[in-house]
């Protein structure tokens, strides 16, 4: 990191061996984003005095680039977080995830999904529930009128423009989804 951890304790005396866990798991961090400015760690303990149920509450302010990511992990409900270090664990872990996302995001690797293939319906079998469709690309793919949702099958003539998502099957492609283009 570029800039050094800050790491505060609220409420509790401060350890030598969380600020060690902390920085172990900060510097894990630099495998995901070498770009991290800042990460600021606040770890608090409801109320000094008490001695059993105390539940420890971790928040975490990164900063990337053009991203400003924030954790709070205060799970009143999660027993584990008695065990300070159970609530650190938890804390880095959400915070992985979203350094991750948010490492795809600046460098653009956001998954996109292919448009569903076009084709005409060449032949229909009513009575025997299937069908055929022509793509221009790959030629005939057979649909079954399972395929077809919300009973559009029997709407369907021959001409119709379809989408339609295929896969091999026993025969050639086979059609899993096929929609009506309005």
């Amino acid at each position: 990191m570029k800039i050094p951890l800050q790491i505060t304790f609220s409420n509790m005396d401060p350890s030598d061996a969380v600020r060690v866990r902390i920085e172990e798991l900060a510097a894990k961090l630099d495998r995901f984003s070498e770009q991290i400015v800042s990460c600021r760690v606040v770890i608090s303990a409801p109320n000094k005095r008490q001695r059993s149920g105390k539940l420890y509450h971790v928040s975490i302010d990164l900063a990337l680039p053009g991203h400003e990511i924030a954790i709070n992990k205060a799970s009143p409900k999660d027993q584990a977080h008695e065990d300070i270090y159970v609530a650190i664990r938890d804390a880095f872990d959400a915070l992985t995830r979203r350094v991750e996302d948010a490492t795809r995001k600046m460098r653009h690797d956001v998954k996109s999904h292919e448009a569903p293939a076009t084709a005409r319906v060449v032949r229909l079998f009513p009575e025997q529930d299937y069908g055929f469709l022509e793509d221009a690309t790959v030629g005939e793919v057979y649909f079954h009128a399972n395929s077809v949702p919300h009973g559009g099958f029997k709407k369907l003539a021959v001409g119709a423009r379809v989408t339609y998502v295929a896969a091999p099957g026993e025969k050639g492609l086979q059609a899993s989804v096929v929609k009506p283009l309005a």
